[in-house]
Protein backbone atom coordinates (compact mmCIF):
# COMPACT_ATOMS: atom_id res chain seq x y z
CA UNK A 1 0.00 0.00 0.00
CA UNK A 2 1.36 3.45 -0.88
CA UNK A 3 0.21 6.88 0.22
CA UNK A 4 -1.01 9.51 -2.21
CA UNK A 5 2.07 11.61 -2.91
CA UNK A 6 1.67 13.45 -6.20
CA UNK A 7 4.10 11.18 -8.07
CA UNK A 8 2.24 8.08 -6.87
CA UNK A 9 -1.11 9.61 -7.78
CA UNK A 10 0.11 10.40 -11.30
CA UNK A 11 1.49 6.87 -11.66
CA UNK A 12 -1.93 5.48 -10.75
CA UNK A 13 -3.62 7.92 -13.13
CA UNK A 14 -1.46 6.76 -16.05
CA UNK A 15 -2.36 3.13 -15.37
CA UNK A 16 -6.06 3.98 -15.10
CA UNK A 17 -5.99 5.84 -18.43
CA UNK A 18 -4.18 2.93 -20.11
CA UNK A 19 -6.05 -0.07 -18.66
CA UNK A 20 -9.23 1.27 -17.02
CA UNK A 21 -12.29 -0.89 -17.89
CA UNK A 22 -14.58 -0.89 -14.83
CA UNK A 23 -17.11 1.95 -15.03
CA UNK A 24 -15.93 3.25 -11.65
CA UNK A 25 -12.24 2.94 -12.46
CA UNK A 26 -11.41 6.65 -12.37
CA UNK A 27 -12.89 6.97 -8.89
CA UNK A 28 -9.88 5.21 -7.38
CA UNK A 29 -8.09 8.54 -7.86
CA UNK A 30 -10.51 10.32 -5.51
CA UNK A 31 -9.39 11.42 -2.03
CA UNK A 32 -9.25 8.80 0.71
CA UNK A 33 -8.34 5.79 -1.45
CA UNK A 34 -4.92 4.15 -1.09
CA UNK A 35 -2.97 2.46 -3.87
CA UNK A 36 -1.38 -0.95 -4.09
CA UNK A 37 1.02 -1.69 -6.96
CA UNK A 38 2.08 -5.26 -7.80
CA UNK A 39 5.73 -6.20 -8.03
CA UNK A 40 4.95 -7.99 -11.28
CA UNK A 41 4.23 -4.95 -13.41
CA UNK A 42 1.97 -2.22 -14.70
CA UNK A 43 -1.25 -2.36 -12.64
CA UNK A 44 -2.86 -0.73 -9.61
CA UNK A 45 -5.52 -1.50 -6.99
CA UNK A 46 -7.47 1.27 -5.26
CA UNK A 47 -8.49 0.23 -1.76
CA UNK A 48 -9.54 1.21 1.74
CA UNK A 49 -8.49 -1.07 4.60
CA UNK A 50 -11.20 -1.42 7.24
CA UNK A 51 -11.35 -3.95 10.06
CA UNK A 52 -8.85 -6.31 8.46
CA UNK A 53 -10.72 -6.25 5.16
CA UNK A 54 -9.26 -4.62 2.08
CA UNK A 55 -12.27 -3.08 0.35
CA UNK A 56 -11.32 -2.57 -3.28
CA UNK A 57 -12.89 0.16 -5.38
CA UNK A 58 -14.20 -1.89 -8.29
CA UNK A 59 -11.48 -4.22 -9.50
CA UNK A 60 -7.73 -4.28 -10.01
CA UNK A 61 -6.76 -2.02 -12.90
CA UNK A 62 -4.78 -4.16 -15.30
CA UNK A 63 -4.92 -5.54 -18.81
CA UNK A 64 -7.57 -8.22 -19.28
CA UNK A 65 -4.88 -10.86 -19.74
CA UNK A 66 -3.21 -10.03 -16.41
CA UNK A 67 -6.31 -9.38 -14.30
CA UNK A 68 -6.30 -12.81 -12.64
CA UNK A 69 -2.55 -12.75 -11.92
CA UNK A 70 -2.72 -9.27 -10.40
CA UNK A 71 -5.73 -10.24 -8.28
CA UNK A 72 -3.90 -13.34 -7.04
CA UNK A 73 -0.83 -11.31 -6.12
CA UNK A 74 -2.95 -8.73 -4.31
CA UNK A 75 -4.85 -11.38 -2.34
CA UNK A 76 -1.61 -13.12 -1.39
CA UNK A 77 -0.24 -9.82 -0.08
CA UNK A 78 -3.43 -9.28 1.93
CA UNK A 79 -3.34 -12.81 3.38
CA UNK A 80 0.28 -12.35 4.46
CA UNK A 81 -0.91 -9.43 6.60
CA UNK A 82 -3.97 -11.23 7.93
CA UNK A 83 -6.50 -9.42 5.71
CA UNK A 84 -9.33 -10.63 3.52
CA UNK A 85 -10.36 -8.89 0.29
CA UNK A 86 -13.67 -7.61 -1.04
CA UNK A 87 -14.00 -6.17 -4.55
CA UNK A 88 -16.88 -3.70 -4.26
CA UNK A 89 -18.70 -2.72 -7.47
CA UNK A 90 -17.03 -5.47 -9.49
CA UNK A 91 -18.42 -5.89 -12.98
CA UNK A 92 -18.50 -8.63 -15.62
CA UNK A 93 -14.76 -8.87 -16.29
CA UNK A 94 -13.78 -9.70 -12.70
CA UNK A 95 -16.98 -11.67 -12.08
CA UNK A 96 -15.99 -13.94 -14.96
CA UNK A 97 -12.57 -14.52 -13.37
CA UNK A 98 -14.16 -15.86 -10.17
CA UNK A 99 -17.43 -17.31 -11.47
CA UNK A 100 -16.23 -20.89 -10.91
CA UNK A 101 -14.12 -20.25 -7.79
CA UNK A 102 -15.08 -22.16 -4.64
CA UNK A 103 -12.86 -19.87 -2.57
CA UNK A 104 -14.72 -16.69 -3.51
CA UNK A 105 -18.30 -15.62 -2.87
CA UNK A 106 -20.31 -12.87 -4.50
CA UNK A 107 -23.41 -10.84 -3.77
CA UNK A 108 -25.47 -8.79 -6.19
CA UNK A 109 -25.36 -5.10 -5.27
CA UNK A 110 -27.72 -3.90 -7.98
CA UNK A 111 -27.51 -2.84 -11.61
CA UNK A 112 -26.28 0.08 -13.66
CA UNK A 113 -28.02 1.47 -16.77
CA UNK A 114 -25.99 1.71 -19.98
CA UNK A 115 -26.38 3.56 -23.28
CA UNK A 116 -24.46 4.08 -26.48
CA UNK A 117 -24.59 7.89 -26.59
CA UNK A 118 -24.94 7.83 -30.36
CA UNK A 119 -28.42 6.33 -29.86
CA UNK A 120 -29.47 8.84 -27.23
CA UNK A 121 -31.27 11.35 -29.47
CA UNK A 122 -33.47 8.61 -30.92
CA UNK A 123 -34.31 7.28 -27.45
CA UNK A 124 -35.30 10.72 -26.15
CA UNK A 125 -37.34 11.55 -29.25
CA UNK A 126 -39.64 8.64 -28.37
CA UNK A 127 -39.73 9.34 -24.62
CA UNK A 128 -42.51 11.79 -23.82
CA UNK A 129 -41.80 11.80 -20.08
CA UNK A 130 -38.15 12.82 -20.45
CA UNK A 131 -38.91 15.38 -23.18
CA UNK A 132 -41.53 16.95 -20.91
CA UNK A 133 -39.07 17.33 -18.05
CA UNK A 134 -36.40 18.79 -20.34
CA UNK A 135 -38.88 21.33 -21.70
CA UNK A 136 -39.93 22.34 -18.18
CA UNK A 137 -36.38 23.36 -17.38
CA UNK A 138 -35.92 25.15 -20.71
CA UNK A 139 -39.16 27.05 -20.18
CA UNK A 140 -37.72 28.27 -16.87
CA UNK A 141 -34.69 29.67 -18.76
CA UNK A 142 -32.29 26.94 -17.65
CA UNK A 143 -29.39 26.55 -20.06
CA UNK A 144 -26.56 24.01 -19.98
CA UNK A 145 -23.00 24.37 -21.22
CA UNK A 146 -19.75 22.49 -20.85
CA UNK A 147 -17.17 24.23 -18.70
CA UNK A 148 -13.45 23.83 -19.19
CA UNK A 149 -11.56 22.09 -16.40
CA UNK A 150 -9.62 25.29 -15.65
CA UNK A 151 -12.87 27.18 -15.16
CA UNK A 152 -14.69 24.48 -13.19
CA UNK A 153 -12.01 23.43 -10.70
CA UNK A 154 -12.88 24.86 -7.28
CA UNK A 155 -15.24 27.38 -8.84
CA UNK A 156 -17.03 29.10 -5.91
CA UNK A 157 -20.52 28.72 -7.40
CA UNK A 158 -20.01 25.01 -8.04
CA UNK A 159 -18.68 24.52 -4.52
CA UNK A 160 -21.67 26.38 -3.09
CA UNK A 161 -24.11 24.36 -5.21
CA UNK A 162 -22.48 21.12 -4.11
CA UNK A 163 -22.81 22.09 -0.46
CA UNK A 164 -26.48 23.02 -0.87
CA UNK A 165 -27.10 19.64 -2.51
CA UNK A 166 -25.28 17.74 0.24
CA UNK A 167 -27.19 19.64 2.93
CA UNK A 168 -30.47 18.47 1.40
CA UNK A 169 -29.60 14.78 1.68
CA UNK A 170 -30.85 12.36 4.30
CA UNK A 171 -27.35 11.18 5.17
CA UNK A 172 -24.12 13.03 5.94
CA UNK A 173 -21.69 12.95 2.99
CA UNK A 174 -20.47 9.47 2.08
CA UNK A 175 -16.95 8.77 0.87
CA UNK A 176 -14.97 5.97 -0.79
CA UNK A 177 -16.68 5.39 -4.18
CA UNK A 178 -19.21 8.21 -3.80
CA UNK A 179 -16.73 10.86 -2.67
CA UNK A 180 -18.41 14.25 -3.26
CA UNK A 181 -15.27 16.36 -3.07
CA UNK A 182 -13.98 16.08 -6.62
CA UNK A 183 -13.99 19.75 -7.68
CA UNK A 184 -10.35 20.24 -6.68
CA UNK A 185 -9.11 17.62 -9.18
CA UNK A 186 -11.13 17.49 -12.40
CA UNK A 187 -8.29 16.36 -14.63
CA UNK A 188 -9.53 14.12 -17.48
CA UNK A 189 -13.16 14.67 -16.43
CA UNK A 190 -15.93 16.58 -18.19
CA UNK A 191 -18.19 19.07 -16.41
CA UNK A 192 -21.58 20.31 -17.65
CA UNK A 193 -23.21 23.19 -15.78
CA UNK A 194 -26.85 24.30 -15.65
CA UNK A 195 -27.41 28.05 -15.22
CA UNK A 196 -30.52 30.15 -14.85
CA UNK A 197 -30.25 33.90 -15.23
CA UNK A 198 -26.44 33.51 -15.04
CA UNK A 199 -26.62 31.69 -11.68
CA UNK A 200 -25.50 28.08 -11.28
CA UNK A 201 -28.40 25.71 -10.59
CA UNK A 202 -26.56 22.40 -10.95
CA UNK A 203 -23.77 20.46 -12.62
CA UNK A 204 -22.82 16.96 -13.68
CA UNK A 205 -19.32 15.52 -13.48
CA UNK A 206 -18.32 12.71 -15.85
CA UNK A 207 -15.27 10.52 -15.32
CA UNK A 208 -13.67 8.47 -18.10
CA UNK A 209 -13.95 4.72 -18.67
CA UNK A 210 -10.90 4.67 -20.93
CA UNK A 211 -10.75 1.24 -22.59
CA UNK A 212 -14.50 1.26 -23.30
CA UNK A 213 -14.36 4.72 -24.88
CA UNK A 214 -16.94 5.73 -22.36
CA UNK A 215 -17.97 7.83 -19.39
CA UNK A 216 -19.53 7.44 -15.96
CA UNK A 217 -21.91 10.15 -14.74
CA UNK A 218 -20.10 10.39 -11.42
CA UNK A 219 -22.21 13.18 -9.92
CA UNK A 220 -25.41 14.96 -10.89
CA UNK A 221 -25.72 17.83 -8.46
CA UNK A 222 -28.50 20.41 -8.28
CA UNK A 223 -29.81 23.01 -5.89
CA UNK A 224 -33.01 21.95 -4.10
CA UNK A 225 -34.62 25.13 -5.50
CA UNK A 226 -33.69 24.41 -9.13
CA UNK A 227 -36.59 24.10 -11.60
CA UNK A 228 -38.05 20.67 -12.35
CA UNK A 229 -36.21 19.04 -15.21
CA UNK A 230 -32.82 20.60 -14.48
CA UNK A 231 -31.10 17.24 -13.96
CA UNK A 232 -32.79 15.74 -17.04
CA UNK A 233 -31.65 18.71 -19.13
CA UNK A 234 -28.05 18.35 -17.92
CA UNK A 235 -28.01 14.61 -18.64
CA UNK A 236 -29.52 15.17 -22.10
CA UNK A 237 -26.99 17.87 -23.00
CA UNK A 238 -24.06 15.77 -21.75
CA UNK A 239 -25.21 12.64 -23.59
CA UNK A 240 -25.48 14.57 -26.86
CA UNK A 241 -22.01 15.99 -26.30
CA UNK A 242 -20.67 12.45 -25.76
CA UNK A 243 -22.33 11.33 -28.98
CA UNK A 244 -20.78 14.23 -30.86
CA UNK A 245 -17.31 13.31 -29.58
CA UNK A 246 -17.75 9.66 -30.65
CA UNK A 247 -18.13 7.94 -27.27
CA UNK A 248 -19.42 4.36 -27.28
CA UNK A 249 -20.47 3.87 -23.65
CA UNK A 250 -22.19 5.87 -20.93
CA UNK A 251 -23.69 4.90 -17.57
CA UNK A 252 -25.45 6.77 -14.79
CA UNK A 253 -23.83 4.40 -12.30
CA UNK A 254 -25.09 1.86 -9.81
CA UNK A 255 -28.72 1.70 -8.72
CA UNK A 256 -28.29 -0.06 -5.35
CA UNK A 257 -30.64 -3.02 -4.80
CA UNK A 258 -31.95 -2.82 -8.37
CA UNK A 259 -33.01 -6.14 -9.87
CA UNK A 260 -33.22 -4.91 -13.46
CA UNK A 261 -30.10 -6.70 -14.75
CA UNK A 262 -30.86 -9.71 -16.90
CA UNK A 263 -28.74 -12.42 -15.29
CA UNK A 264 -29.19 -16.11 -14.60
CA UNK A 265 -31.21 -16.82 -11.45
CA UNK A 266 -29.07 -15.67 -8.56
CA UNK A 267 -29.90 -15.28 -4.90
CA UNK A 268 -27.90 -13.46 -2.27
CA UNK A 269 -27.41 -15.29 1.06
CA UNK A 270 -30.60 -15.46 3.11
CA UNK A 271 -29.25 -13.26 5.92
CA UNK A 272 -28.20 -10.60 3.40
CA UNK A 273 -31.57 -10.71 1.63
CA UNK A 274 -33.18 -9.98 4.99
CA UNK A 275 -30.81 -7.04 5.64
CA UNK A 276 -31.34 -5.56 2.17
CA UNK A 277 -35.12 -5.97 2.40
CA UNK A 278 -35.06 -4.14 5.73
CA UNK A 279 -32.96 -1.36 4.19
CA UNK A 280 -35.34 -0.98 1.26
CA UNK A 281 -38.38 -0.82 3.58
CA UNK A 282 -37.03 1.30 6.42
CA UNK A 283 -34.14 3.24 4.88
CA UNK A 284 -36.14 5.53 2.61
CA UNK A 285 -35.71 8.48 4.97
CA UNK A 286 -31.94 8.16 4.44
CA UNK A 287 -31.65 6.96 0.84
CA UNK A 288 -34.40 6.60 -1.75
CA UNK A 289 -33.36 3.35 -3.44
CA UNK A 290 -36.58 2.89 -5.41
CA UNK A 291 -36.73 6.53 -6.45
CA UNK A 292 -33.18 6.50 -7.80
CA UNK A 293 -33.82 3.26 -9.67
CA UNK A 294 -37.01 4.64 -11.24
CA UNK A 295 -35.25 7.90 -12.16
CA UNK A 296 -32.53 6.09 -14.09
CA UNK A 297 -34.98 3.64 -15.67
CA UNK A 298 -37.11 6.41 -17.16
CA UNK A 299 -34.28 7.22 -19.59
CA UNK A 300 -34.87 3.79 -21.18
CA UNK A 301 -31.38 2.25 -20.90
CA UNK A 302 -30.29 -0.03 -23.70
CA UNK A 303 -29.16 -2.55 -21.09
CA UNK A 304 -28.65 -3.00 -17.35
CA UNK A 305 -25.30 -4.39 -16.20
CA UNK A 306 -25.15 -6.38 -12.93
CA UNK A 307 -22.79 -5.07 -10.26
CA UNK A 308 -21.34 -7.33 -7.57
CA UNK A 309 -19.32 -7.44 -4.39
CA UNK A 310 -16.85 -10.35 -4.59
CA UNK A 311 -15.08 -11.56 -1.46
CA UNK A 312 -12.22 -14.04 -1.15
CA UNK A 313 -14.10 -16.08 1.45
CA UNK A 314 -16.24 -19.12 0.77
CA UNK A 315 -19.33 -17.47 2.29
CA UNK A 316 -19.89 -13.76 2.16
CA UNK A 317 -19.78 -12.63 5.81
CA UNK A 318 -21.35 -10.00 7.99
CA UNK A 319 -17.81 -8.90 8.83
CA UNK A 320 -17.27 -7.99 5.20
CA UNK A 321 -20.56 -6.10 5.07
CA UNK A 322 -19.50 -4.08 8.13
CA UNK A 323 -16.14 -3.32 6.49
CA UNK A 324 -17.94 -1.98 3.39
CA UNK A 325 -20.08 0.27 5.60
CA UNK A 326 -16.93 1.46 7.34
CA UNK A 327 -15.27 2.26 4.01
CA UNK A 328 -18.13 4.55 3.00
CA UNK A 329 -18.28 6.25 6.42
CA UNK A 330 -14.57 6.85 7.08
CA UNK A 331 -14.72 3.91 9.52
CA UNK A 332 -17.53 5.57 11.52
CA UNK A 333 -20.76 3.78 10.48
CA UNK A 334 -22.49 4.50 13.83
CA UNK A 335 -21.72 8.20 13.51
CA UNK A 336 -23.10 8.12 9.96
CA UNK A 337 -26.33 6.46 11.15
CA UNK A 338 -26.81 8.90 14.02
CA UNK A 339 -26.09 11.79 11.67
CA UNK A 340 -28.80 10.48 9.36
CA UNK A 341 -31.29 10.32 12.22
CA UNK A 342 -30.46 13.89 13.20
CA UNK A 343 -30.95 15.11 9.63
CA UNK A 344 -34.26 13.26 9.42
CA UNK A 345 -35.39 14.88 12.68
CA UNK A 346 -34.46 18.35 11.42
CA UNK A 347 -36.27 17.75 8.13
CA UNK A 348 -39.46 16.60 9.85
CA UNK A 349 -39.26 19.48 12.35
CA UNK A 350 -38.99 21.97 9.47
CA UNK A 351 -41.98 20.32 7.77
CA UNK A 352 -44.01 20.48 11.01
CA UNK A 353 -43.19 24.16 11.52
CA UNK A 354 -44.32 24.91 7.97
CA UNK A 355 -47.53 22.98 8.52
CA UNK A 356 -48.31 24.88 11.72
CA UNK A 357 -47.54 28.20 10.05
CA UNK A 358 -49.84 27.40 7.14
CA UNK A 359 -52.74 26.77 9.56
CA UNK A 360 -52.43 30.17 11.19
Amino acid sequence: MQKRESAVLEKARRIVLEHGWNSTVYQILNPGIDFWFPASGHAVVGQVRCRRVRVVAGAPVASKERLKAVSDEFEADAAARGDTVCYFCAEARLENVYSASVDHSKVLLGAQPVWDPKNWATIVSGNKNVRSQINRARNKNVVVSEWSIDRAEDHPELVETLQAWLDSKGLPPLHFMVEPQTLSDLQNRRVFVAERDSEVNGFVVLSPVPTRNGWLFEQFVHRPSSPNGTVELMIDFAMRALAESGSDYATLGLSPLSKRADIDPFENPLWLRFVLAWMRKHGQRFYNFDGLDAFKAKFQPEMWEPVFAISNEKNFSFKTLKAIAAAFSNDEPLKLFLGGLWRAFRTELTWLKGKIYSLK
